[in-house]
């Protein structure tokens, strides 16, 4: 199993802003922090925020924080959200034209796998990503920003 992009950033900006806790940040620092194309920083928050993962506020003082205390972002959900499709074999499509479908074993042995897979995604929170918080801090450089908060 192979997660998109897509799916890839929408975590490292949760994690980022999971980081920052209450405080806000921009596009343009989520965007230099991951050195990722801030267009697909902009189409990534505008998704999590319309999904309820993220409050955006515009204007010259406005920027984006969680929505949600990492406690209570999943991260299967937030695949689930993420992924255009679970499709990771043919047949699991609407367009199948595999021959052998009806008949194959493997199909039902992707389809455990994946479920496994969802599983343990399921059992974890943004929160358990975030464990590391002062090396995390220190690699995204956010520590000096917060190094009178205590964790």
């Amino acid at each position: 199993m192979k997660l998109t992009n897509y799916s890839d950033y929408a975590l490292r900006i949760l994690i980022y802003l999971g980081l920052k806790r209450e405080k806000l940040s921009t596009i343009t620092e989520i965007s230099d922090c991951y050195r990722i194309s801030r267009n697909h920083v902009v189409k990534i928050v505008h998704h999590l925020g319309q999904l309820g993962y993220l409050d955006t506020m515009r204007g010259k003082h406005g920027g984006i924080r969680l929505a949600r205390a990492p406690e209570m972002i999943n991260i299967g959900e937030v695949i689930r959200h993420t992924e255009s499709t679970m499709d990771i074999v043919e047949c699991f499509s609407e367009q199948n034209t595999c021959v052998i479908c009806d008949s194959c074993v493997l199909r039902s042995i992707i389809a455990e796998a994946l479920a496994a897979f969802m599983t343990v995604l399921d059992g974890y929170t943004l929160a358990d990503l975030m464990v590391p918080k002062h090396q995390l801090k220190k690699q995204l450089k956010v520590i000096e920003m917060f190094s009178n908060l205590a964790d």
